[in-house]
């Protein structure tokens, strides 16, 4: 209307909040996430920091210490600042992995209340089709008929004993996210579901998927077993394996109770219940040490599993020494069933999910329990 000084709105002057991003990729390659919280949130400034894990360590970056303090969210996968009074100001810890347990001794897990929350469910997909694709691979003698290939042979025998997978049973030992997939491809390949799950969930409601869901994909409403197994005791996970399973996924998160989660007695079970058919293939795809790694050497070289599917090992990187890579029947990669081009825009999904909840006092998505682990 005329006259006097000009002063900035209230809203204008408002010093935007920092969503600090320590990430393993090129911030080219999390354009798309960052664009989406951009447009989500107009109050915000993302600061991006390429982060690397090589051989087993995580890489120094320099964060400037005046960013970890403005900072209100902070998107992770492995890097932490040394202690919670680096980021006094965080909200919510959004990690860009399924599980924390590589961080679990660190202060801010310790000694904070900060919010931890994982990004279990982006994994489903690529992880249901690397456990697939592995157990046909097996099922298929495709080992056999590559090795044929290279050598130029034409041996129609060798590709003759498929197993194919209608009727077969898969055990998913952990039905999160990533089993729940499993299902639901294993389903319609005609396989037999059988789930385990560490409490109980004998009511509809329980069954159902709490955490992030990828569009289309996992079991939301926990249909797809038509057995349900759970409990902590040996004596509950026994009963689990007894099932003629021929397909057993490692799905567990890796705490002090599903450490060395299956061992000699276990391998034995599982021979023992597959005494007359082809033995159980297992899948693992959880942490190398929810396996007792020298019992399944043994399993493998007295035959009572059919074989293994590894994309974790108890270390990692595997030495090149290590008698697993040669036991007989075992396929091993180098953690990267997880891996998708998708995998970045997934997980900003969560982390917009959860900065909206934060900000309207909603209950975070898979946030982590810090007493069980996960």
């Amino acid at each position: 209307m005329g006259g006097g000084q000009n002063f900035p709105s209230r809203e204008a002057s408002k010093e935007k909040e920092i969503v600090l991003c320590t990430l393993p990729w090129p911030e080219e390659r999390a354009k798309k996430g960052i664009e989406e919280l951009k447009k989500e949130f107009k109050n915000v400034d993302v600061h991006y920091f390429h982060s690397k894990y090589e051989n087993g360590k995580v890489a120094a970056i320099d964060v400037p210490e005046d960013v970890m303090k403005r900072a209100s969210y902070l998107a992770t996968l492995f890097w932490l600042p040394p202690s919670p009074s680096c980021i006094p100001n965080v909200k919510v810890i959004q990690f860009f992995s399924a599980g924390t347990n590589h961080v679990a001794k660190h202060p801010i897990y310790t000694d904070s209340k900060i919010p931890l929350c994982s990004a279990n469910g982006v994994h489903g997909p690529q992880i249901a089709e690397w456990v697939i694709m592995m157990d046909l691979v097996q099922s298929h003698n495709y080992v056999n008929l590559w090795e044929l290939q290279k050598k130029k042979e034409w041996k129609q025998g060798a590709g003759m004993q498929v197993s194919d997978r209608v009727g077969k049973r898969v055990g998913i030992l952990g039905y999160g996210s990533i089993g729940r997939q499993v299902a639901r491809v294993a389903k319609a390949m005609g396989m037999d579901v059988i789930a385990y799950t560490a409490s109980p969930r004998n009511t509809p409601e329980s069954k159902k998927d709490r955490g992030y869901i990828v569009p289309g994909t996992g079991d939301p409403d926990g249909i797809f077993p038509s057995a349900w197994y759970s409990g902590t005791r040996k004596e509950d996970v026994h009963e689990f394996l007894k099932q003629e399973i021929d397909l057993l996924v490692v799905a567990v998160p890796l705490t002090e109770v599903t450490t060395h989660f299956l061992s000699t007695d276990e391998f034995e079970l599982l021979h023992k219940s597959k005494s007359r058919r082809a033995g159980t293939y297992v899948a693992n795809i959880a942490r190398g040490q929810c396996i007792d790694q020298e019992a399944l050497i043994t399993a493998l070289e007295k035959g009572q599993i059919s074989g293994a599917a590894l994309d974790v090992t108890d270390c990692e990187p595997l030495p090149a020494d290590d008698p697993l890579w040669n036991a007989p029947n075992v396929l091993i990669t180098p953690h990267v069933s997880g891996s998708s081009d998708v995998y970045a825009d997934r997980a900003f999904q969560v982390l917009i999910e959860n900065i909206k909840r934060e900000k309207s006092g909603g209950t975070l998505v898979n946030e982590v329990n810090r007493k069980r682990g996960y």
